[in-house]
């Protein structure tokens, strides 16, 4: 049986600096493991030298291929980028920025071989800021591992490692590309982490802030409605609307009590108004529902994808 192939993806944005020694430990790291690799660096639209430090490791190294992006996307963009151009059996991201330690690789194999899908660094001795850094860090986390109901430490820690049939499916938007195995829970793989090193910055600039925490939480609102509505958006929309629509009539009722019962006329309440508006509320929310299902369903047929995901078959034509 042989040996499966890594492909080690990495983004970078005005890394300069950190290219030439962060090839040198992954060299130091992959070449004892005996497996075949390639290094996938993307570059996200840098403005320093980082392209020409890219031509110099791809000229002195044909395992390392360089992707250059025309402007800064963004992290997500980027690490999709390379995912698309990955051949691996084994697929590891992790950042540019030599805070990641490449001696932890061989720790995420060796867990993957215990029949995991994906496993997860978690960065237990963080070296960042306590303030800016790792406290808007562990709210993201709480409140993601909360409404996920994928409970990990670390979910900001680009250092994984995935199975490729899991994550090759996978299109990542926005902040998404943390939120893989929540995708991959959902999809029934079984996913876990380990503990890895995390080494205080050295060169360049922090690309996070608090702002990417408001990102990360609005991002997983659509996750989690991709997850539970995405086949039946119907549910969501619709439910919504028959709820106005019951309060729009609940409160008819309370307006004619008013009038007959009370002595109170129409205009002497806000209750024909927010009739009114809880009725087009409803309405236009069973409307939308309807054209959400429509769009679904076009999705799905007019690209002929399935709404199920066969693990294995037997017997079968295609296979087992």
């Amino acid at each position: 049986m042989r040996e499966q192939s890594l492909s080690i993806i990495i983004p970078v944005f005005n890394e300069a600096d950190n290219i030439h020694p962060l090839h040198e430990k992954l060299s130091e790291v992959l070449d004892t493991m005996g497996r075949p690799y390639e290094v996938i660096i993307v570059d996200d639209g840098s403005t320093d030298q980082t392209a020409a430090r890219l031509k110099e490791v791809a000229q002195a190294d044909n395992r390392v291929k360089v992707i250059h992006l025309r402007r800064n996307f963004g992290q997500t963009p980027a690490m999709m980028a390379g995912i698309d151009a990955a051949s691996g059996d084994i697929l590891i991201p992790m950042d540019g920025d030599l805070q990641n330690d490449p001696a932890d690789i061989p720790k995420l194999l060796a867990k993957l071989a215990e029949g995991y899908d994906v496993v997860s660094g978690w960065r237990k001795d963080r070296q960042d800021h306590p303030l800016k850094r790792n406290f808007p860090s562990r709210v993201a986390n709480f409140i993601i591992s909360a409404i996920s109901g994928v409970h990990l430490h670390d979910y900001g820690c680009s250092l994984k490692a995935y199975r490729k049939e899991i994550i090759k499916g996978v299109k990542l938007y926005g902040e998404m590309h943390r939120f893989v195995p929540i995708y991959a829970t959902w999809q029934g793989a079984k996913v876990t982490e380990v503990g890895v090193t995390h080494y205080p910055r050295v060169h360049g600039v922090s690309k996070y802030g608090f702002e990417r925490t408001v990102k990360v939480i609005l991002d997983l609102i659509v996750v989690k409605f991709l997850d539970k509505y995405a086949q039946k958006p119907m549910y969501l929309f619709g439910g919504f609307g028959l709820v106005a629509l019951l309060v729009a009539f609940l409160m008819f009722l309370l307006m004619l009590y008013l009038k007959f019962f009370a002595g109170k006329s129409f205009i002497e309440t806000p209750l024909p108004l927010t009739v009114v508006l809880f009725f087009l509320m409803g309405f236009m929310s069973i409307f939308m529902g309807l054209i959400a299902e429509i769009l679904m369903r076009t999705y799905h047929e007019s690209q002929d994808k399935p709404t199920y995901i066969v693990d294995r078959t037997r017997n079968c034509d295609s296979g087992d």
